[in-house]
This record gives C-alpha cells, structure tokens and sequence, in this order.
C-alpha cells in the first residue's frame, strides 16, 4: 500500500498518519526462526459472529493456512459465538478460557470500537492476550446494483433533503464499528439529524448484506472482504471505498470516499487474541505462526484475492498499536455527539 500523503488534519481522521506508520514499519517483520511447541489442549479459533462474516472468514481462512505451513499437523476447529458484537465471546474466553494453549479467537477494529466505548462490561484490553494481525480490510460502503443511489453525494443530498430516504444495515453491533464509520461519513458531509438515521444492526456482514440484496434497506455498511464476492458477481455496487486511494486490482474500479470529496479513511485490521495466562513459550507458538502463515503465499493470495491491504504487527507492537487505537476512537466518538 502506497504512503498516504494526506494529514491528520480531518477530526473524522485521527489516526489515519499513526495506521500508516505502523503499516510502514509491520512490512519489515520476518518470520521467527525457531519452532515453538505446539499447544497441549485441542486448537480452536473463535468467530464471535454468525458464519459469513468477517470474523468468520479470518477463523477459517487461517485455520487452512495454519496446517499448510507445517506448524501443525492438527485441524483447527472453527466455532461461531455471536453476540453483543464480540461480547459474548470476550466474556467466555475471560472467565472460562483462561490459559488454553489451544484457543485464539478472531479480533478486528471492531473490537478496539467497543473496548473504547466500555461495551463489554466489567472487561478491559488487560483480559487477553492480544497476538497479532494478518492485514487490514477496509470499511466500504454499497448497495444493490438496482439501486437508484449512484454515489456518496446522491445518498447524502437525500438524506439531507429527508433523512429518512435512505436505510442502512451493518453487522458490528449498535454503534460499533460500521456504524461509526457510516456516521463518520454522514458528519464529514454534514448530513443534520444524524441520530434519526435509520440503521439497522445484525449479527454479522453476510446478514446485513442480504438485507441490501433483498432490497429491504438501502445501503450495507462492512468491509471489503464481506463485499467483495457479491460485487464480483453483480449483486451489489460499492458507492465508496473508506481508503486513502484506490485498492490494488481487482479492487480498483472500487471509488473511494476521498475521490468523492469526503476524507474518511477507516482501515479495519484482521487478526486474533489469545485467553489471558498464558505462557511465554504459549505466546510465541501463536506469535510464530501468525509470522509464517503471514509471509505464506497462501495467505498473501488470500489477501490479494479479498482486499486486504499489507498491516503485520505481532507481540508487544500489536498490544501498543491496539491502545493507542482505543484512545483514538475515544476521541472519534467525543467528536460525534
């Protein structure tokens, strides 16, 4: 991904320049060398959301990888746990999982959202381990490909003629982190009445999505990877992409936001967290095979194939860059109300 030359000078941006830093910098992490043992208990990765969603895809699409690069002979069990937008997973692996070797369970930016807004009650960024990242998918806008709204400028000019024309649905809990962006968007093009947008929240992007193509709401709010497939086959059409610029083929006939004059950038990364108590050698087990199904090109033409877009950080790097993230979405959120 090319430098964005833009600055931080949008309050709907506040760590636009800190993300392109740390994805600067993840492009240098190696592979670690020596092999770690592998977990005692049965491997398992958590998708905190019904299947088809992003975390889904993460879960299932590493657990593939994971076997093809010789770190383990064992298949990993996925095992969907939705609700209260990763809440109902975070709790579980909180007071029920702590110091499974075995156990990883799918994270994004959605998570950093709700841990920024207290969502997951009595639990803070201290109750996990948090190990590392395979990429960034980035927050995207679309519709059916019936639809009559042709881009940002068409959707907003409606709503702010009514704010009621036009419907949206999203897959990250109430005020999670498409709707946040979605109202990032609305703010940046001062859309009034922001409160009496209609959205509608689901348990994961594959439910919000077939609401948009069974045309019962207007606009899906996700990210590339849970769009990209239906935009392949003509079934939606991507009003804007949240990123600096245009993605790399076959993305690049997606617009961005930017291009239409509304400068959000909203870079979602795709990576996992771990049972708090677990050992140093537990640790870089994980940490080791993230780096090799990371540098696999198993993994880096799934990520070309989906649009995920290059951000690797593992260990104590992924832990600072997930606070600061969380004080920075504090900081989006004051600016919203």
């Amino acid at each position: 991904m090319t430098t964005p030359t833009r600055s931080t000078r949008s309050r709907s941006r506040p760590y636009g320049a800190m993300f392109t830093a740390v994805v600067v910098s993840a492009l240098g992490v190696t592979t670690a060398v020596n092999a770690a043992e592998p977990p005692q208990n049965r491997l398992e990765c958590i998708a905190p959301a019904d299947p088809g969603g992003g975390w889904d895809f993460t879960c299932r699409q590493f657990a593939s990888v994971l076997q093809q690069s010789g770190l383990t002979d064992a298949s990993m069990q996925t095992i969907n746990m939705a609700g209260a937008a990763g809440g109902v997973a975070y709790a579980h692996v909180a007071s029920k999982r702590r110091g499974n070797d075995g156990l990883i369970v799918a994270a994004s930016s959605s998570n950093a959202t709700r841990l920024a807004q207290d969502q997951y009650p009595g639990l803070t960024v201290d109750n996990m381990t948090w190990l590392g990242t395979l990429g960034a998918d980035y927050a995207v806008l679309a519709v059916n490909s019936d639809s009559s709204i042709q881009d940002l400028s068409d959707m907003t000019d409606r709503l702010k003629e009514d704010i009621k024309s036009v419907s949206f649905s999203g897959g990250s809990g109430p005020l999670g982190w498409d709707q946040l962006n979605l109202l990032r968007v609305l703010f940046t093009a001062e859309v009034p009445s922001l409160k009496e947008v209609t959205y509608l929240d689901f348990n994961n992007g594959a439910s919000a999505i077939t609401q948009v193509l069974g045309q019962h709401l207007d606009v899906v709010v996700g990210d590339v990877s849970e769009v990209k497939s239906f935009v392949d086959s003509g079934d939606l059409r991507v009003l804007a992409v949240l990123a600096d610029e245009r993605l790399p083929a076959p993305m690049a006939e997606m617009p961005t936001a930017v291009e239409q004059g509304i400068d959000v950038v909203a870079p979602n990364w795709r990576g996992f967290y771990a049972p708090a108590e677990l050992s140093e050698d537990d640790k870089a087990y994980w940490i080791e095979a993230l780096d090799r199904v990371y540098a696999s090109a198993a993994w880096q033409e799934i990520m070309t194939r989906n649009g995920l877009t290059p951000f690797h950080l593992t260990g104590m790097e992924f832990d600072q860059f997930l606070r600061e993230q969380i004080a920075s979405l504090e900081n989006v959120m004051l600016s919203l109300r």
